[in-house]
This record gives C-alpha cells, structure tokens and sequence, in this order.
C-alpha cells in the first residue's frame, strides 16, 4: 500500500488535523517508511510462537475481595452512607443520565 498527499490530507481532515499541504508532503514518504517495516514484519515466520504481552512473566498479586465490617475503618456503614445520598437505588448511589 502506497500513501500519496492526497491520502495525507483526507486522513487528517478525517482526524480533524490541521495541516499544510507541506506537512502533507513531508509525511507522506515518512507514512510509506512505516508502512514498508510493517510489511516487513509480516513476513517474518512466526509459527510456533505463542502471542505475549509482555518478555517477562508477570503475575498479580491478589487480595481477597471482603469488606471490613469495622465501622471505625469504614466498612459496614452502607445503610449510614446512603442516607446522605440525594438518590440511592438497591444500595447504590444513583446519578442522573448524561448524554451529549
């Protein structure tokens, strides 16, 4: 695949970038560099290889999910809290629907 100016500026357009039409030209080349390397990528053999998302093993650490039932650390005071709630639903707070 084979990005031109053209391409540049819709793609930037498309993004809500603005840029001049230098800058396009200047980016195109640079936008086929990277394009070549991922090519390139694809042609290595991978068969085999299982998927990573990391080089080293990392495992987390977990607690146990409980709630501390000691009202002077916090826990336990569900029904307390939700009386200050302007709203609260099945112990929760509830907020109101936001949509733009």
């Amino acid at each position: 695949m084979s990005v031109d100016v053209a391409t540049v500026e819709k793609v930037a357009r498309l993004a809500r970038i603005a840029i001049s039409h230098e800058d396009a030209e200047r980016l195109a080349p640079e936008l086929n560099n990277i394009l070549g390397w991922i090519e390139q990528l694809g042609e290595v053999d991978t068969t085999g290889v299982e998927p990573t998302t990391a080089v080293i093993a990392n495992t987390l650490r977990l607690r146990d999910d409980v709630v501390d039932a000691d009202p002077l650390t916090g826990g336990g005071i569900r029904d307390e809290l939700m009386r200050n709630a302007p709203q609260a639903e099945h112990g929760f707070f509830t907020v109101p629907k936001v949509i733009e």
